[in-house]
């Protein structure tokens, strides 16, 4: 099956995941923005992946405008993210970035990664030390917003390979 893996990341980690399955999928991997200037027609299997943004997808809109084009494909998003795999909170953020007839269309997927604040925007980053400090500040933290401070004061990487097996599988069907 030919397959693209199209990919935006910020700091890494996203790229990582979208060259591991291309890499393994012997599938073309290009950025967003190289993608956005090819001709996908030869496709049968198109694979988008973003960062986590405050329970957004990072640039979703551009593959979400093109599901009805890719009608005869099979589409595949993922999304990459700080939180550890079994966090409660994906499934129900993933969710809200498609909408109940695009996720007939779409299967979606989440991929930790982690935090590089050495390589965050300064943007990026002051949303992060806001958060953190809005965070700290609350009376009666629950022990997951006590855990979360702990993550994502500093730097971490929790990605993994075995977290593409999923979509590998899902590609194969």
């Amino acid at each position: 099956m030919r397959t693209i893996v199209i990919y935006n990341s910020q700091t890494g980690f996203t790229k990582r995941y979208a060259e591991w399955i291309a890499e393994e999928a012997r599938a073309d991997c290009l950025e967003l923005s190289a993608a956005k200037k090819k001709d996908l027609a030869a496709y049968e299997a198109i694979i988008f992946g973003g960062w986590a943004c405050a329970g957004s997808i990072s640039k979703i809109s551009w593959f979400k405008g093109n599901i009805d084009k890719w009608a005869d494909k099979k589409l595949i998003a993922f999304c990459v993210g700080g939180s550890p795999i079994d966090n409660p909170e994906i499934d129900i953020a993933l969710k809200r970035n498609f909408s109940e007839s695009e996720r007939k269309k779409v299967k979606i997927f989440y991929c930790p990664g982690g935090f590089n604040y050495e390589k965050m925007s300064t943007p990026s980053k002051l949303m992060m030390r806001i958060f953190i400090k809005t965070l700290k500040a609350k009376k009666d933290k629950t022990e997951e917003e006590q855990i979360m401070i702990k993550m994502i004061s500093s730097s971490y990487d929790i990605s993994d390979k075995k977290y593409i097996e999923p979509i590998l599988q899902y590609l194969k069907k």
